[in-house]
Formats: structure tokens, sequence, C-alpha cells
């Protein structure tokens, strides 16, 4: 445990299309806080329309959204270092942090105080894992450090190939160390099933067109198909698309998109049902029903 006293912190979850981000911002408004973001994709300079980032509109005083280049990979270790200094700035200004976002792996990061091991990235070693499958890359975890492979998601390229660049490093991914920095408040949007699936079918088609118009443009910044496709759902259906059928950017036939749709709608719909899977895992989450009940629950939070 860490010898300073807990920061009082607000974290801002749920599955995909469920309202995270309204109501970190309305709560931002309402509790003179800043969001910090927590969503793996959202770090990235230029993946926009994609990763839901436009939701987040013209916030002011906004923190970790497009500050990597989408070449490069952004770790949970850097994240975790970037989302302290945040925290720390706006903790300075007696504001509240709240964190947003729905990557699960950075909220159990956040809530159990993670130490990673000081691994430098090695880019000679990633362009050549990024060659390979995911399959490929994970059976080589499986084989290196099983214990690690229990815990990794089979169809995150990025987490797979950072995984194996620490394992090559110190033979096997350590033991995390553990040490709590964050007097934590988890809040996530309740909503019906058949309602999100619902919601997330409508923003999906709403956003074709500017997802691929999204990608073209990474293609003219020099991203390769196979990295595009590696930030996955929507960038890996429509980087299929229009890397099979396009030309000169172009799309060639547009009545072949109804199956990258159907493919991307079904892919977001078992990520969604995974991150409710895994937020029930997590002890503490409070799941709110609407803006009202959030207010009484952070007011209550912060009373203590």
């Amino acid at each position: 445990m860490s010898s300073h006293k807990l920061w009082k912190t607000i974290f801002i979850t749920g599955p995909t299309t469920s309202g995270k981000t309204k109501l970190a911002i309305y709560l931002a408004k309402k509790f003179n806080g800043e969001i910090i973001n927590a969503d793996s994709r959202q770090v990235y300079k230029y993946l926009d329309v994609g990763s839901g980032k436009l939701d987040i509109g013209n916030l002011k005083n906004n923190h970790l959204f497009s500050i990597a280049h989408p070449k490069r990979n952004y770790s949970l270790g850097r994240w975790l270092k970037d989302s302290e200094k945040a925290v720390r700035k706006i903790l300075k200004k007696n504001k509240l942090p709240i964190f947003c976002g729905g990557t699960i792996l950075y909220l159990r990061a956040i809530k159990e105080g993670w130490v990673l091991p000081e691994v430098k990235p090695n880019y000679k070693l990633r362009k050549e894992l990024e060659k390979k499958n995911n399959e490929e890359l994970y059976r080589e975890i499986k084989k290196l450090d099983p214990h690690r492979a229990k815990k990794l998601d089979p169809q995150n390229k990025r987490r797979l190939i950072r995984a194996l660049e620490i394992i090559y490093t110190l033979g096997k991914v350590p033991k995390i160390k553990k040490e709590p920095k964050y007097d934590l408040l988890i809040l996530a949007p309740y909503i019906e099933k058949e309602k999100l699936f619902k919601k997330i079918k409508k923003r999906l088609i709403k956003r074709v067109p500017g997802i691929i118009e999204e990608i073209i443009k990474l293609r003219k910044l020099g991203l390769s198909f196979e990295r595009i496709i590696s930030f996955g759902l929507e960038y890996k259906w429509f980087g299929l698309y229009l890397a099979s059928h396009t030309r000169y950017g172009k799309a060639q036939d547009k009545s072949l998109i109804k199956f990258y749709i159907d493919n991307c709608y079904q892919d977001i719909l078992r990520f969604a049902k995974r991150q409710i899977r895994e937020l029930k895992k997590i002890k503490g989450v409070v799941w709110v029903k609407n803006k009202k009940e959030a207010v009484r629950v952070v007011e209550n939070f912060l009373e203590k």
C-alpha cells in the first residue's frame, strides 16, 4: 500500500455506446472536474470516428486524448505514468479527476495500483511480430508463459505483441506489484441489453461513411492496412473492406459493404458483452440508471 493519502477519483466505465462520455461530461461540469481518457484507442491521433472520440466534442481541459501517433503502440505502462501526471495536475487546481473509458485493463490497473516492469519498446522486434497473426502470437505466449497467456485477450494484437516483448526481454512477464494510489469510485451507466444493442447498431450505421473516410486518411498518413486492422472492431472490418474492394482509395463495389457492417456489428456486440462480464467481476462497480442517481452517489463519495 502506498504511504501517501489516496487520491479521490472517479472512474466512469461501461460497455461501448452505454453513455459513458455524456455522463462524464455532465459530472465534470457538476463537480468541477476534468476528464482523463481511459480508452486505449482514443489515445491515438486521427482515430476519431471509429474510436468514438468525437463524442467528447469540444470539451475543454481534457487529458490523454490524441496524444500518440498511431504508427507506434502506446503501452499500458505509459498510460499509467501519463494518467498519474494528469491526476496530479488536476488536483493541483483543486478539481476532481474523472477517468472515462471502457478499457477494463486500464480500470484494473488503476484500481489495484499496478506497478509494471520497465521494458523499453523494441521497435525492430515489434515490426517482426506484426507479421504474425493473433493465433501465432498467442500460441508463442502460451508456450513461454502460460500463466500470462490466461490473462490476455487472444484477439488483442497490440497486447499480445507487448507481452511477447516483455517475455523476450525478461524471460517471462513478472508478477505485477501493486501499490494503490486512488480512492476510486467506479460508475457505470446501466442500460438494458436489448436497448444497448439497438444503440450500437444505430451508431455504427450512422458512422460508416466517416469511418471509411478516416481509414483512407490513415492510409495517406502512411499506415498499412495491417496496422489499421490491428486497432480492431470498426478499423478491422472497414479496413478489410477497403483493402479488398478499393482501388486508389475509392470503393469499387459498395453493395458488398453490408457483409462488413454485419460482421462489425457482431464483433462489437461480442466486445460489449465481454465488457459487461468483466465489469461484473470487479468489486465496487456502481451501476447507475440516470444522471440524478449518479449525482447522489458522487455526493456521498465526496462527503466521506
